[in-house]
Parts: C-alpha cells; structure tokens; sequence
C-alpha cells in the first residue's frame, strides 16, 4: 500500500521508553541480550556472564566495558526499524481518521478520534494491565488502542501473515472496535453478555463483535482504494484467515473447540472482511 506521502496522525501516545512496568535496568538490557543470543560468541559470553554472577561477580560491570558500542549499534538498527513502523502506524490512523470522519458525517454524526497507543513489552491501560502476548487490542474504558510494534513480526514469523496491508488490517480491526464504541454496539453486546449466564452464548456474541470489526476494517479499505497495491487485499485476507479461531486453535492445540471460538473462523473473518470492502457501507456490516 501507498503510505509514505500520506498525513501523520497526532493521535499516538508513545510509551516505548519506560511506559510499562518499569523493567529498570534489566528492560534496558534486553536489546543487547537479543543481539547477543544471535551468534556463539553472544552466547558464550552471556554464558561467561551468567558463571560469574553465581560466583559473586557483577555481569554487567563485564558487559559495561564494551555497551557503550554494542549498545549504539544495537541500537540504530532496532531505531531504523521501530521508526519506519512507527511512521506506518501513524500513516494508517490518520487514514481512519479520515474515513471514519466522513462516513459518520455522511450519516449526521461525528467521528471522536481514539488515541492508538504504542508499546513494548507491556502497558497499563484502563482495562488493566497487558503485555504484549496479548496482542493489539482496543480498550473501550480509554477509547484507545494498544500495540506492541514486536506484534508485526509475530504476523509473519508465526502466523505466516506477511506484508504492509496485513499489518494495516490489524489496526484497522482494531479501530473497527472504536466505531462499535461510539455506535453503542459494545454497550448492547455487553449487556447481552451480561444478561446471559451461558458461556457459548457469550463467545457466540463476543464472534458478531469481532466480525463487524473485520467488516468495518474492509470498510476502510474500500475507502482508501486509491492508495492500494497489487497484492494488499490478498494479505489482508491472509491474515484475517491465520488468525481465526479453528485456524489458531488447530495450529496450538491439535484440534478445534467451535462453541470456545471468540473472533470467529478463518472463512468467517475472511467473509466478512470482503463484506465490508466490496460494499463500502456501514449497513452491511450490521447483524
């Protein structure tokens, strides 16, 4: 997809530095452990390290006489990196924002823009606290959305789910959710929930969320069809489909549970992602 001329969205709330926890020192640390598990000599002297602190000796005075280098090396790449994601993510809320701007105009209503907040390891939202396993995710008590920019490489490397528009669906799903929050939807939903004292019936509702937001994620693309490429519908349908539920749970655990499903099968996700695009109107995401 065509996003580097794009408008940046003012929308992000950067938390990458000390916006978790607060690992200390050992969170600082971790980008040179990384670096150093990457070839045998990183690993024998993480070896070397580990020997001395169970013989009294402080490891990190030994990994200080050369950190200082490691660690600007170490560095500049992840900042290359982590900027171009960062730069992306900016480009793909402002283009929500404009979408969604306009369709609400259109229907005499107006878009509140949610904040997206970005991380790294694990935030305070508040919906509580999370780590990145959690993946990205909307908040509706904060009107934000998180995400961990590592989640990126979790898309292609374990769920095989590669290139720019993948990653541009996920937060567009993600956005679905703010739609739903403003129209009331996720009150109703969650009040049903409430009201009913069935587990299956509850995952059951809780898939009719997930797949509008799917729907509305294909809204916006329709939307923005200037701007694709060759190929961008077909990741964004790849990587709705490695992230249904009978897809996932047959990849984890060998065998799939229909009635625990919460965000719906592949063909499902797939489905309703196209629903969205090729109709390009709100109303034919409802159910």
């Amino acid at each position: 997809m065509r996003w580097r001329d794009s408008r940046r969205s003012s929308n992000i709330e950067d938390r990458r530095s000390g916006g978790g926890f607060g690992s200390g020192r050992i969170g600082s640390l971790l980008p040179i452990i990384r670096f150093l598990l990457g070839s045998n000599i990183g690993r024998v002297v993480l070896g070397l390290g580990v020997v001395a602190y169970f013989m009294g000796y402080n490891p990190l005075a030994l990994l200080d006489l050369d950190m200082s280098q490691t660690s600007s090396q170490v560095q500049i790449a992840q900042n290359e990196q982590e900027n171009e994601r960062f730069a992306f993510v900016s480009a793909v809320l402002a283009q929500t924002e404009d979408v969604w701007s306009k369709i609400f105009k259109d229907h005499g209503a107006t878009y509140v823009e949610p904040n997206l907040v970005v991380f790294r390891e694990q935030v305070r939202s508040a919906c509580g606290f999370a780590s990145s396993q959690s993946g990205p995710f909307y908040c509706p008590a904060d009107h934000k959305v998180y995400l961990d920019l590592s989640f990126f490489d979790e898309l292609a490397k374990v769920y095989k789910a590669s290139g720019d528009f993948a990653q541009a669906y996920v937060i567009a799903h993600e956005i679905g959710h703010h739609v739903q929050n403003l129209s009331g939807t996720l009150d109703k939903i969650q009040q049903l929930k409430a009201r009913s004292g069935n587990i299956i019936e509850q995952n059951a509702l809780q898939v009719r969320v997930e797949l509008q937001a799917d729907c509305y994620a294909g809204i916006w693309a329709k939307h923005i069809n200037s701007r694709l490429e060759d190929g961008d519908i077909q990741e964004a349908l790849n990587a709705a489909s490695a992230i249904g539920d009978d897809t996932l749970q047959r990849k984890f655990q060998g065998h799939v549970v229909p009635d625990s499903f919460t965000h719906g099968s592949s063909k499902q996700r797939m489905q309703w992602f196209k629903k969205g695009f090729l109709s390009g109107k709100i109303e034919a995401c409802a159910f």
